[in-house]
């Protein structure tokens, strides 16, 4: 009936919200937002609905895996006959509270220079090692379409944006740095179009905020020309700023102005809103940014779109010194 992913961070969040784009109407996918005190292993807790049971899947996913309130969930989930399945660390509490449920534990892949139990719940290489089992497990059930060759295509396409994403790739031809090198100085309007890239953006803009300490806005188009027009004939605009060529600038606070980020995949029926997202754009002297993925499946061009603006949080870390 109905699909709960519970964990902490970024990286649980843009799952839950990646599983449910793929899934579309065929259930729904909820994601369990915790509550507590602190952002801290023992403090959050999740508790599941009134109304789940037995025709309900819970799906964990930490980086962590010592959070108590999580091995509760699976004991509660157990009692009320949900089905269990976790993505968590090897080793980890986690893994007695789901094996006591009679649930499915998978162990979290790590590269061999990562520590066993990754900390930045944001870091890019988390996401994957949690999302990619998901991916294959909801496969099995039916709910998503992600058989084993369209996951070979996905970490093919990944290698594929490492290789032009990389630092050893001059900025002129690096498409990330590029993006972060526009965005050095602005307010990003992330504005995007077709079913993979609205998670994509909501990603990005989470990125921005937990990796690079950037503010973001995001929207989808249309409805993003009507949400952010009134904010671009403001101040935030780069046309407000006022035109004297001979004004001594060099005393002056840096003014950031907006930039608009389109992230674009395969609209809906074929119909694009980018013309006039364009043109509003434009109309504002504001500039724009483009990212658009390269022929492929649902989860190739969402690869693609998250592992460029990934890219791009972490450089504008760097140079912000983040």
């Amino acid at each position: 009936r109905a699909v709960l992913i519970a964990g902490p961070g970024a990286a649980a969040s843009c799952a839950a919200d990646l599983l449910g784009t793929l899934a579309g109407v065929g259930c729904p996918v909820t994601r369990l937002a915790p509550t507590g005190v602190a952002p801290a292993a023992g403090a959050l807790r999740w508790e599941l609905p009134g109304w789940a049971g037995p025709v309900d899947l819970l799906l964990i996913a930490t980086p962590d895996g010592s959070e108590p309130s999580l091995s509760l969930l699976v004991d509660q989930a157990y009692r009320r006959g949900c089905t269990v399945a976790a993505v968590a660390p090897a080793g980890s509490p986690l893994t007695d509270a789901v094996d006591g449920a009679h649930g499915l534990f998978v162990p979290m892949a790590t590269a061999p220079y990562e520590p066993e139990e990754p900390t930045a719940a944001s870091a890019p290489g988390v996401l994957w090692a949690l999302l990619t089992p998901l991916l294959a497990l909801l496969d099995r059930t039916g709910l998503v379409t992600a058989p084993p060759d369209a996951l070979h295509k996905v970490a093919d396409r990944l290698d594929h944006i490492a290789e032009r994403c990389g630092p050893a790739i001059a900025t002129y031809s690096n498409p990330a740095k590029t993006l972060a090198t526009e965005l050095a100085e602005a307010l990003p309007l992330i504005w995007t179009e077709g079913p993979s890239a609205g998670p994509a953006g909501r990603r990005f803009a989470a990125a921005l905020a937990e990796l690079a300490g950037r503010p973001a806005l995001v929207a989808e188009l249309p409805e993003a020309l009507a949400a952010h027009n009134v904010l671009l004939s403001g101040a935030l605009a780069a046309g407000a700023d006022p035109e004297d060529f001979f004004r001594d600038r060099v005393e002056e606070t840096p003014v950031m102005h907006a930039r608009v980020v389109l992230l674009r995949d395969r609209p809906a029926g074929g119909l694009s809103a980018a013309p006039a997202a364009r043109d509003l754009a434009l109309s504002h002297d504001t500039a724009i940014s483009e990212l658009e993925p390269d022929d492929g499946g649902d989860l190739e061009t969402l690869a693609e779109l998250i592992a460029i603006t990934d890219f791009a949080a972490v450089y504008l870390a760097l140079a912000s010194g983040a």
